[in-house]
């Protein structure tokens, strides 16, 4: 038999003494007449009681009626009759208080020993002595939570308890009744600051014009439960709270670690000080602070749950039940509390939103280990407080792991791996335990499954927020002058060699924030940015998403913010590119403040320049007007590629490579087409308009054809037609 089960039984067996104990006080109770104060009468007032009967027989009647439910004291009852008839009342006295007083007791003391007895071999302690001494009872205020929750263990109570309240309807425990049943009874057990109150052991119904005293009691569900030797979340906080991330010391990295230890010894300090602070956990990743929160709570010997913000009620009684909830469960199990307030407003701790007023009220009322998970420091937290950073796992660390898991196999792959992509240390395992189970693979081939599979991992954070194009073009497809095409280049080379030279090189240590690559691609409508930026992603093998504006950009304040705050987050991840198409809608320059609306614009622009100098990776800003966006982003910026409108070099080129290998062509005069000042987008437009004329002709295309695609294209872009240039 386990130790559990060991533990169980005894338990069993110490409630079941309880139960007797409870039985026999209210056999007892029930057994008393009317005019009879208590249980053990002296002798003077078993005279009284006595002498204030009218005859004999009323005096026998009685008697019959106390004692004709416990055959016991039929004995009692025919001493008392002949004493009675033979009128000497004062022998009748001591009788009854004698002969009760000796026979009661005994089952009493009896039912006392076994239920001590019981308590003293449980090891650990019965579950109830545990609850008393964990939340302050009395052994009064204990007594009267066992009679309450006997009524869920024994159906011979409710009984009972009609019967020793005199009447039928009162089938349950009441104030009075443990009042007038228990020994030491204090009228201060009814306050609700004392324990059965004030942790919510008991339910109280109370109908209006009642008195609280004659009041139904029953014992809360998961008390009854713990006292049984049951010991779960309370169902009420289930439904707000889902269990905390697992994790060890040894599965996280150093730099984690350090986090812990400072946590720990600061809360070392604090308990011998008598105050236990609250924990602030900062920065934009969820997981690692959660992890770093898991295995401070591991060490502590505590359970990790985790509650969003989010979830606590805004009205006043439902958030003060929640916490004294909380509080209770976490002095019964015990608990560690992870509050995730990572999407709370950025006016933090103002006391002002929807988040923060629960938040703030929550902490103030509950008492327990508390991680705050939040992106900056919350200024107005009611409590003692420590704000530690934590961050994910650094460069080198995750090089570290993927050494580890896949170095042998692919050695040239954790550098480029951790040089791209910012993942968690469990993230990495599980990737790498995802490719490794297909089997044997060559390096090559590795390499690009483990790349892919990072790739995935990123893609859902994002998908929801901006619009994935996928590359289908390289460098043969870009038409650029030398100088517009060395600088990509240049591009492409510094996102692949950032890991060397911050990390190896050491200019990482150097400077704090501009990290990753700002690039500004500006130029007219169709002459090639966006194909660049695919040819980019295309040669870095990185994701490329179009920020949709429509999709960032909101009427209500602080929205903007939020919306660009989560991508940039989710794009933090890596193996993104971020390309902002019309970026001087979101870009533009910040106005002189007349009203509410330039202040908060300029807000939601100076949030832009602080997040563009912050975000790691490569972002690409494109616009057909550059001149229109804040002088404030051009500093910040790392390269300006300007798209010209092409020549007739670059337009002879477009049209001989506009055309896929495998569509018919008859014979062209690229020097002709050239001729046409159009843009490589129009370009595109033209060829895609020739070749559908051509399949419906089923012919090749033909000069005709694209002529007469390029004349609807200038008419569309309101251009004077010469028709002499399409004949």
């Amino acid at each position: 038999m386990s130790e559990m089960a060991r533990w169980q039984q005894a338990n069993n067996n110490y409630l079941a003494h309880a139960l007797t104990w409870l039985r026999l006080l209210l056999e007892q109770q029930a057994q008393r007449p009317a005019n009879m104060s208590g249980l053990r009468l002296t002798q003077s007032e078993a005279a009284e009681t006595v002498a204030e009967m009218s005859s004999p027989n009323v005096a026998i009647e009685r008697t019959r009626r106390a004692t004709k439910k416990m055959p016991t004291l039929d004995a009692v009852a025919l001493v008392v009759e002949t004493t009675i008839r033979g009128e000497d009342f004062a022998q009748a006295s001591n009788v009854v208080a004698l002969e009760i007083e000796n026979i009661s007791d005994e089952q009493l003391k009896q039912a006392v020993i076994q239920w001590q007895a019981a308590e003293a071999t449980c090891d650990p302690p019965p579950a109830l002595v545990v609850l008393a001494q964990r939340l302050g009872l009395s052994h009064f205020e204990r007594e009267v939570l066992l009679l309450c929750a006997a009524m869920e263990m024994d159906t011979r109570i409710a009984g009972l308890c009609a019967e020793a309240q005199a009447d039928l309807a009162k089938t349950y425990p009441t104030f009075a009744l443990a009042l007038a049943l228990f020994d030491e009874p204090g009228w201060e057990v009814l306050s609700p600051e004392r324990p059965l109150r004030y942790w919510r052991l008991l339910e109280i119904t109370q109908p209006a014009g009642k008195p609280l005293t004659v009041s139904a009691l029953r014992a809360d569900e998961r008390i009854v439960n713990y006292i049984k030797g049951l010991n779960y979340l309370d169902d009420r906080l289930a439904a707000v709270v889902t269990p905390g991330e697992n994790a060890s010391a040894s599965e996280l990295p150093p730099s984690q670690q350090a986090v812990v230890e400072d946590i720990l010894q600061y809360w070392k300090t604090s308990t011998n000080e008598g105050t236990l602070p609250h924990i602030q956990l900062l920065g934009a990743d969820s997981l690692s602070k959660q992890l770093v929160a898991a295995v401070v709570a591991t060490n502590l010997g505590l359970h990790l749950y985790r509650l969003s913000a989010e979830m606590l009620p805004g009205h006043t009684a439902e958030l003060e039940t929640l916490a004294r909830l909380w509080q209770r469960e976490s002095v019964l199990i015990p608990l560690a509390l992870y509050l995730d307030a990572q999407e709370a407003d950025s006016n933090q701790g103002d006391g002002q939103s929807q988040t923060t007023q629960p938040l703030n009220r929550f902490l103030s009322r509950s008492d327990g280990v508390f991680f705050l998970g939040v992106r900056e420091t919350w200024p107005r937290l009611n409590r003692h407080n420590l704000a530690v950073d934590v961050a994910k796992p650094t460069a080198s660390e995750q090089v570290a792991v993927w050494q580890a898991l896949v170095g042998e196999q692919s050695p040239d792959s954790p550098g480029k791996l951790a040089a791209q992509f910012n993942l968690d240390l469990p993230a990495i395992r599980q990737l790498a335990q995802s490719v490794l189970e297909k089997g044997d693979t060559k390096a090559e081939e590795l390499d690009t499954e483990l790349w892919q599979a990072c790739q995935r991992s990123v893609r859902p954070r994002l998908d929801n927020l901006a619009q994935r194009i996928e590359p289908r073009v390289g460098w043969p497809d870009l038409v650029l002058p030398e100088v517009e095409q060395n600088l990509l280049y240049q591009i492409a080379d510094q996102v692949g060699q950032r890991s060397r030279v911050y990390s190896e090189w050491g200019w990482g240590q150097r400077i704090s924030r501009g990290l990753g690559i700002n690039v500004l691609f500006a130029g007219t409508s169709g002459t090639g940015k966006t194909l660049a930026a695919e040819v980019l992603a295309n040669h870095l093998r990185l994701n490329l998403y179009r920020i949709d504006l429509s999709a960032v950009v909101s009427k209500y304040i602080g929205e903007t913010e939020k919306n660009l705050r989560r991508l940039f987050d989710a794009a933090e991840d890596g193996g993104v590119i971020l390309f902002f198409d019309e970026a001087d809608a979101l870009f533009g320059k910040r106005s002189e403040v007349k009203d509410s609306h330039d202040r908060y614009a300029n807000i939601e622009v100076n949030y832009l320049l602080q997040r563009m100098e912050s975000y790691g990776g490569l972002a690409i800003l494109a616009t057909n007007m550059k001149s229109a966006l804040d002088p404030a982003f051009m500093r910040r910026l790392r390269f300006v590629v300007n798209f010209p409108f092409p020549g007739m070099v670059e337009r002879k080129r477009l049209w001989q490579k506009v055309f896929p290998a495998h569509t018919p062509l008859d014979k062209l005069d690229f020097e002709r087409l050239a001729r046409l000042n159009l843009t490589g987008g129009n370009i595109y437009n033209v060829a895609l308009n020739a070749a559908f004329m051509a399949a419906s002709s089923d012919t090749p295309v033909t000069m005709p054809m694209l002529l007469s695609a390029a004349r609807t294209e200038f008419q569309k872009l309101d251009r004077p037609v010469n028709e002499a240039e399409f004949r």
